[in-house]
């Protein structure tokens, strides 16, 4: 931990959004982005929502 959240565009698939959870909570990408898709795949919560708006509000790092 101990960086800022920001989006990577460098290490982005779509917009860096994985990329910069993955960064800010020390945690590997693929598990990020398969969390995401599985829970877009079974509608846990509202991901697709979430990723949008956090691809809209994160800063580029």
């Amino acid at each position: 931990m101990g960086n800022k959240l920001a989006k990577y565009g460098a290490e982005a698939t779509l917009a860096g959004v994985c990329a910069g959870l993955a960064r800010y909570s020390g945690i590997d990408v693929t598990i990020i982005r398969i969390g995401f898709v599985l829970a877009f795949v079974f509608g846990v919560g509202a991901p697709g929502l979430i990723y949008l708006i956090l691809a809209l509000l994160m800063p580029e790092g």
